[in-house]
């Protein structure tokens, strides 16, 4: 499914028509006619040669006068160079009695392309002019008369003008007639019933030309089909590749501290990303929506291809499954373009941080039917940890997409990671709160490493049955594993004497994952009613082996003096070490679900779907030959309904079930029953500036009941009685305040409590958590002058005191960060220098619930450059 969010603004206002079309938006949205471009990708529409002035000449030439037409692409954009070029100073927009009027006020005469016909829209393009317009540099208009969605005026690289006119249910009807001093252009609705333009002029593109704004008008997370925000009734927040971008981030563990109520609780001893979304652990790493049930995904994902990042709050197992209440984090990777892009850059900073990266992409055939996307990068980086090893990154990913016709594409996508890094355990805790010491200090041994491959293969199968049905199958197959060398782990600390005992230990992990996703989405009526129908079966296997070699035998253990510490102890090799875990199992899950979104009236929505889940889980003990059957099934539903009382205001509510299968046994070594969620909402979306800002503000309640806890009667085994609760308020925003004046704000109060508990913690906050979190993120770039493409950068985030384990034994102070960036864009150009912990200060990152490891410092003063070239 092509993603739209993050694209040219021609593709804006085409997303921003199909949200407003009841029918046939789905294969509408992606149809576009290809034009070469030099900017970052953007397919727009096809360049026709200048159609003749409507001012008749003087009088005929003769024929060895006339200037040879041009035949071939290269003499056509020869000829446009040579036109004189003119500055379009005003435009004005008029309603007429059966649509509006369009004038543009230009120096000179206006060199016009014939208009052409992509999905709902009719274009034009002018190639020898620029935009010098008082308001700033781009026109917009949004729903200027009835009929029509919406007005663009662009400009395009190379000295060019796209002026696209989107009708509503249809193309309008357009008549331009040019002047020596301007242009003006006519446009009538068009008639729904008309036949569509030629076939063979239309192919499905996804375009990914950068946009200069934060503003994404839809998302897909909240209901697996592209909906625009406004209609959804959860809280979705979208972080677009132009913050990452700007931010210079490296990990998504970055850009989601722009995010409301997102928390990062540190790698899981490097195995693993970890956050909590509204105050619960474990919240589940999409990527294009597929979720990976109870498999690891030891390398940290790479941000160098995606185009956004998705954060859904609240359950969201009617649609993905075995997830925390909590919500989710989708990763919407970049799609080929149908146009020549090229993109090289270095990244470098401080502490020996280089990342040279491509991101390369067009049509690999003379007719565009076949598309290709490469991201491939290296990094290496110096801990600010004393470890002996440093980051070293490989990625590639490439991409190929076939649209074998015009209702059916066929995607194939690859991915592969590989990490070499240092296996760093954090710091400690001592009374309550840090241990004094340096935060390089390393507990392990400063030579411990671990190594981490992923590699990820699949297709897509999308095949329009009609404007209103559509299919999509869609399949992943995962490969992810992990290999500790022999370290030193952090077992106990005596505090009294700052002595750390640790174990000599090694553990391996392989993980294969087997996906196949399969939803038909069609658009119907009932009477009155329009339903936007998705009905899908989720199948997958994960098939994992796990070992640990580890014992606290004496002869096993090792002392450290954290005060004064000395790695000089010999690391025994590793057949000396005794097993002390080697598991096989497999996991096979299935998920069945149906959703309707229903417009019952212009401006209320209903959306409700159900799940069934099957999870089935065989684990073989290789070391005692013993085996474990665990079947968990479940149903879970969800209801939600927007009211839109005025069109820039979205009130929303909904009420949602999850379900997540446990992995503590009881007494007898059964596993015990699934941990169940379940959360109501209420909010309010608004767009502060029409098209352009938007915020969000919501109240949620959420209670997650069968935790695990230990049994009060036998001990080492443990019963699901607990409970644990998460309730407050998220805010965020994200837009454009002015032209070049961009923004992205958040805010969130946490309210967690365990409730329930047979040790006593009932009445502690949940580990990791700060009460109070805040976050801002600002842009300005120059819009003219001799400065122009000049900008600035803002960053702030706080982040309050959190508790480091169940028990509230101890805690992580709050912190506040300074962030700052410059950059400068001009043509083909980008050079950036940020820098993140602008006064370097001491803070720490997240904590593990342990008190001997997990607890991670973050970054002290950070500095990236980067240079970027597209062509």
């Amino acid at each position: 499914m092509k993603q739209i969010c993050g694209f040219s603004l021609i593709v804006l206002v085409s997303t921003a028509l199909l949200n407003l079309q009841p029918a046939g938006a789905d294969e509408l949205r992606e149809q576009w006619v290809e034009e070469p471009t030099s900017s970052e990708g953007g397919a727009i529409a096809a360049p026709l040669p200048p159609s003749p002035s409507l001012t008749p000449p003087p009088e005929i030439p003769a024929l060895e006068e006339v200037d040879a037409a041009a035949t071939t692409m290269d003499e056509w954009l020869t000829q446009i160079a040579q036109a004189e070029l003119v500055e379009i100073t005003n435009i004005e927009l008029e309603e007429s009695a059966d649509g509006f009027v369009l004038r543009l006020e230009a120096t000179g005469e206006l060199a016009m392309t014939e208009t052409s016909v992509t999905g709902n829209a009719a274009i034009a393009n002018i190639p020898n002019a620029v935009l010098n317009l008082p308001e700033g540099e781009d026109f917009f208009v949004s729903t200027p008369t009835e009929g029509i969605a919406l007005i663009n005026v662009t400009s395009l690289p190379d000295n060019r003008i796209r002026i696209a006119i989107t009708g509503t249910n249809a193309p309008p009807s357009v008549n331009i007639s040019t002047a020596a001093t301007g242009v003006t252009i006519s446009a009538t609705p068009g008639n729904p019933t008309a036949q569509t333009p030629d076939e063979e002029s239309i192919q499905i593109v996804a375009t990914d030309e950068q946009e200069d704004d934060y503003f994404v008008p839809e998302a897909s997370t909240a209901t697996r089909t592209g909906t625009p925000l406004r209609d959804i009734p959860n809280s979705i927040q979208v972080i677009p590749q132009q913050v990452i971008e700007d931010q210079q981030a490296t990990g998504i563990e970055d850009v989601v501290t722009n995010a409301a109520g997102v928390t990062f609780l540190g790698n899981n001893d490097n195995r693993e990303l970890r956050f909590s979304i509204r105050g619960f652990d474990n919240a589940p790493v999409l990527r294009d929506g597929f979720l990976l049930p109870f498999g690891s995904t030891a390398a940290a994902p790479e941000v160098a291809n995606l185009e956004r990042i998705e954060v859904l709050r609240g359950p969201a197992s009617v649609l993905y499954g075995q997830t925390q209440p909590g919500g989710v984090i989708n990763l919407v990777t970049e799609q080929p373009l149908s146009d020549p892009y090229y993109n090289l850059q270095l990244q470098v900073g401080n502490r020996g941080f280089v990342r040279p990266s491509i991101d390369l992409s067009g049509p690999l055939t003379d007719d565009g039917r076949l598309l290709y996307r490469l991201n491939a990068l290296y990094r290496h980086e110096d801990s600010f940890r004393d470890y002996d090893s440093d980051l070293e990154r490989f990625f590639i990913s490439p991409v190929l997409t076939w649209q074998i016709s015009e209702q059916t594409d066929f995607t194939v996508n690859l991915e592969y990671i590989q990490d070499d890094e240092p296996a760093d355990f954090g710091l400690l805790a001592f009374g309550d709160g840090i241990a004094d010491i340096p935060f390089d200090r390393v507990t392990n041994n400063p030579d411990a490493t671990i190594d981490k491959d992923y590699f990820s293969a699949g297709y897509n199968l999308e095949h329009r049955f009609s404007e209103n049905w559509l299919l999509r199958n869609q399949f992943r197959y995962i490969a992810s594993s992990y290999d500790y060398s022999v370290l030193t782990l952090p077992f106990s600390l005596d505090e009294s004497t700052g002595i750390l005992t640790r174990a000599f230990a090694s553990q391996f992990d392989e993980s294969d994952t087997y996906a196949l996703y399969t939803n038909v989405q069609g658009e119907f009526n009932t009477g009155s009613l329009e339903h936007t129908l998705l009905f899908g079966v989720d199948l997958a296997r994960t098939e994992n082996e796990f070992g640990t070699r580890f014992n606290t035998s004496p002869e096993f253990l090792t002392p450290l003096d954290i005060f004064d510490p000395d790695y000089s102890t010999p690391t025994p090799p590793l057949d000396s070490l005794p097993i002390f875990q080697n598991t096989n199992s497999i996991t096979d899950s299935l998920g069945i679900y149906i959703q309707d979104q229903i417009d019952i009236l212009d401006n209320l929505i209903l959306v409700a779907g159900l799940r069934y889940d099957v999870v089935d889980r065989d684990t073989t003990n290789l070391v005692d030959d013993s085996e474990t059957d665990q079947y968990d099934d479940a149903v879970s539903p969800r209801i939600g309904i927007v009211y839109q009382p005025i069109e820039p205001i979205s009130l929303y509510a909904n009420y949602a079930r999850s379900f997540t299968p446990s992995f503590a046994t009881d007494a007898n070594g059964d596993p015990l029953e699934p941990e169940v969620g379940e959360g109501f909402e209420v909010g309010i979306r608004g767009e502060i500036i029409e098209d352009r800002l938007t915020a969000t503000f919501a109240y949620f309640n959420i209670t997650k009941q069968n935790v695990a806890t230990a049994d009060p009667v036998i001990p080492f085994v443990s019963v699901a009685t607990g409970e644990q609760r998460s309730r407050g308020v998220d805010f965020n925003v994200t837009g454009e305040i002015l032209p070049g004046w961009n923004v992205i704000a958040s805010y969130a109060y946490i309210d967690t409590e365990i409730t329930e508990d047979n040790t006593d913690i009932e009445g502690n906050r949940l580990r990791g958590v700060p009460e109070n979190s805040a976050s801002l993120w600002t842009t300005y770039e120059i819009q003219s002058g001799d400065l122009q493409g000049l900008g600035f950068g803002l960053g702030l985030n706080f982040v309050g005191e959190r508790q480091g384990d169940l028990a509230n034994s101890f805690q992580a102070d709050s912190y506040f960060l300074t962030n700052a960036a410059i950059f400068y864009r001009r043509e083909r150009w980008q050079v950036r220098l940020n820098v993140d912990n602008l006064f370097d200060i001491d803070y720490i990152e997240s904590v593990g619930n342990s008190r001997v490891r997990g607890i991670y410092p973050g970054d002290p003063l950070t500095v990236r450059a980067s240079v970027s070239y597209t062509f």
